[in-house]
């Protein structure tokens, strides 16, 4: 079952990087946005979509993707033969702010010794 799972998110993950690209919304088209990770439940009924957004701003972009919810889900349904198509929230992804901010205090941390040992 797990492996299935892990099957089904990342098809939805696949599936919803290419249909960003073909939402019309001015908050979205044109932005650079990609779905980091995808988190179907395992009754199919909802799925937490993890979104990182390069370009433009991050609020108005998931504002955008919120307002295409109903026209994604539809994508998501003609593309993937699931039981049942899955209701989409949208998430900002923090995975990249997170992994700069643990670099610079790493960095910080090498420096801080680097003169304590000099």
């Amino acid at each position: 079952m797990n492996h299935r799972k892990s099957r089904i998110d990342e098809a939805v993950r696949e599936v919803l990087n290419r249909a960003i690209g073909s939402v019309k919304d001015p908050r979205v088209a044109g932005k650079f946005i990609t779905v980091t990770a995808a988190d179907v439940s395992g009754d199919l009924s909802s799925a937490k979509i993890y979104l990182s957004v390069l370009s433009g701003d991050e609020k108005e972009a998931l504002d955008g993707m919120n307002a295409a919810r109903g026209y994604l889900r539809s994508y998501l349904a003609k593309e993937l033969n699931l039981r049942i198509t899955p209701a989409l929230t949208f998430l900002r992804d923090h995975s990249a702010e997170n992994g700069a901010y643990i670099s610079e205090l790493l960095h910080r941390l090498e420096t801080k010794e680097g003169h304590e040992t000099t």
